[in-house]
C-alpha cells in the first residue's frame, strides 16, 4: 500500500508540472510577444496562431498533445500494477495543470494556463479506441473547415468522444475507471471553453484566420 501511495503521489505530481509548463507563453516570448497580453490572452495553439502564425501554433500544439502522451506513459510505468487507475489519475491531472499552471502563476500572478483542449486529446490518444480518435478528428476537421471556428470543432469532437466512450464502457468494451475520466474531462473542457460558449451563441466568437 505504501509503494501504491508513494507512485501515485509521484504520478500526481509529475503529470500536474509537465502539463504546467507554458508552452505558448515560451514560444511566445522567443517572439517577444507576452501571449497572455494578446488575442484572446489564453495560453494556447490557437492564440498562438493569431499573435504569431500557423507554423508556431502547430508546434505548441504538437507539444501540449505530447504531455498528454508522456503523462500516461510515466504514469503506467509508475504503477504497472494498476495501470486502469494509473491512466486516469495522470490524464485528469495533466489537464489540469494546463488549464490552471503553476508557472504561468508564478509568471503573472495569477492560476491560470490554457483549455487543455490539445493535452486532453493527448490522453486520449493513449486510451480511447481508433475509431473514437478518428471520429473526433473528422467531425472537428469538418466543422472548423465549414466555419472556421475552432472552439466549436473543439466543443463538438469532444462531445462526440464523451459519448461514444460512455457508450463503450457501458458495453463493458472499456475499463469503468475510464467513466470518471470520461466525464471529468468533459467537464473541465466545458468550463475552459464557457466564454467561446457565450460568443458562438452572440455570433462574436473569433474565427480561424484572423489575426490579434
Amino acid at each position: 500500500m505504501y509503494d501504491y501511495l508513494t507512485s501515485m503521489l509521484m504520478i500526481v505530481i509529475f503529470s500536474y508540472l509537465l502539463g504546467s509548463i507554458p508552452t505558448a507563453y515560451i514560444v511566445a516570448r522567443l517572439k517577444n510577444i507576452n501571449i497572455f497580453e494578446v488575442g484572446s490572452g489564453n495560453m494556447g495553439a490557437t492564440n498562438v496562431v493569431r499573435a504569431l502564425g500557423p507554423r508556431w501554433g502547430v508546434g505548441v500544439l504538437l507539444f501540449d498533445v505530447l504531455k498528454g502522451v508522456i503523462a500516461i506513459t510515466i504514469a503506467r510505468m509508475l504503477l504497472p500494477d494498476s495501470k486502469g487507475a494509473a491512466t486516469t489519475v495522470s490524464a485528469i491531472v495533466v489537464v489540469i495543470g494546463h488549464n490552471w499552471s503553476l508557472f504561468a502563476a508564478l509568471i503573472t500572478g495569477t492560476l491560470r494556463g490554457g483549455k487543455g483542449a490539445a493535452t486532453a486529446f493527448g490522453t486520449l490518444l493513449m486510451i480511447a479506441p481508433v475509431q473514437v480518435i478518428v471520429g473526433m478528428a473528422v467531425l472537428g476537421g469538418l466543422v472548423v473547415a465549414r466555419t472556421r471556428y475552432v472552439s466549436l470543432g473543439v466543443l463538438l469532437a469532444f462531445a462526440l468522444a464523451t459519448v461514444w466512450m460512455t457508450v463503450l464502457i457501458l458495453q463493458q468494451k472499456l475499463e469503468p475507471d475510464l467513466m470518471t475520466y470520461s466525464w471529468v474531462l468533459a467537464l473541465m473542457i466545458m468550463v475552459r471553453f464557457r466564454d467561446n460558449i457565450q460568443r458562438l451563441l452572440a455570433g462574436t466568437e473569433r474565427r480561424l484566420g484572423e489575426r490579434t
